[in-house]
């Protein structure tokens, strides 16, 4: 399920947003894709004494080790999106506005959440 949103502008990178994302939040384990493989959000999730389950992107020379069984269960983040696409508003966003668009999202978390 869903636990934090970020809408951002589609030629904004991945990587800086997650730093919001995991503020304040308490985890084991965070995962992600290899978008996100970046020394500096790899310490921030070791601060918080959690382990990052990234895999190293292909042009890093100094690549990290993967738990690829951690790493299995990252199909349950991709369901979440799959689920969030049944909402026909935020599959083909029809909103507009960024604002609208980030409600759309946010009502069908919320259904979600709600089941």
């Amino acid at each position: 399920m869903p636990v934090r949103l970020a809408l951002t502008g589609g030629q904004r990178g991945d990587c800086p947003q997650a730093y919001g994302l995991i503020e304040g939040l308490s985890a084991d384990v965070v995962m992600a894709d290899a978008a996100y493989d970046a020394d500096p959000l790899r310490q921030a999730i070791a601060q918080k004494g959690a382990i990052a389950v990234i895999p190293s992107n292909p042009s890093r020379a100094r690549k990290h080790p993967l738990d690829r069984h951690l790493y299995a269960q990252r199909h349950l983040i991709e369901c979440c999106f799959s689920k969030l696409k049944h909402f026909r508003r935020v599959a083909t966003r029809y909103e507009k506005t960024a604002r609208n668009y980030l409600a759309v999202i946010t009502i069908a978390a919320t259904v979600l959440w709600l089941r």
